[in-house]
C-alpha cells in the first residue's frame, strides 16, 4: 500500500520518566496519534466507523527503542499503511527528532462489529492514495 501520513507532537514533562526522558509506554500513544491523524487526512475519523457499527482492535504491537526521546522534543510520527487484508490493516510507525530515528514500531488493527466478530476492513481505506 505504502500510504504514508507525518504529524508532529511534542513530549511533554507528564509523559517523561525522572530522568525527563519519555516513558516507554508512551510511544504507543503517539503510534495511535499517527494512525489516528492519518485517518483524518482520508476525511474520515475512528468515532465515525464506530457509528458504523466497525471497531478497529488492537491485534499485534510492537516497538523497538533506538534512542530516547526527551522532554520538550519535537518529534514526527511517520505513518505508513504496509499492508491490508480483507480484516486487518498493519501500520509501520517511525518516531524522529528531525532526522534521528528514535523508535520504529509495528501495529496490526482487524475490524470487528460490536459483537466481536470480524468484519471486512472498510472500502475506502483499500483505496490507492491517488483515489483519495
Amino acid at each position: 500500500m505504502g500510504v504514508t501520513h507525518e504529524t508532529q507532537v511534542r513530549v511533554r514533562y507528564k509523559e517523561t520518566d525522572q530522568m525527563g526522558v519519555l516513558y516507554h509506554g508512551n510511544y504507543f500513544t503517539f503510534f495511535e496519534v499517527g494512525r489516528t491523524e492519518l485517518l483524518r487526512s482520508y476525511g474520515y475519523s475512528y468515532r465515525e466507523i464506530e457509528e458504523s457499527g466497525i471497531f478497529a482492535v488492537v491485534a499485534k504491537a510492537d516497538c523497538s527503542y533506538h534512542k530516547p526521546a526527551k522532554y520538550d522534543d519535537l518529534l514526527t510520527i511517520r505513518t505508513t499503511i504496509i499492508h491490508i487484508s480483507k480484516a486487518k490493516l498493519e501500520y509501520e510507525h517511525k518516531i524522529l527528532r528531525g532526522n534521528e530515528l528514535l523508535a520504529t514500531g509495528h501495529i496490526t488493527l482487524a475490524f470487528v462489529n460490536k459483537e466481536g466478530k470480524i468484519q471486512r476492513v472498510p472500502d475506502w481505506m483499500t483505496q490507492n492514495e491517488s483515489e483519495k
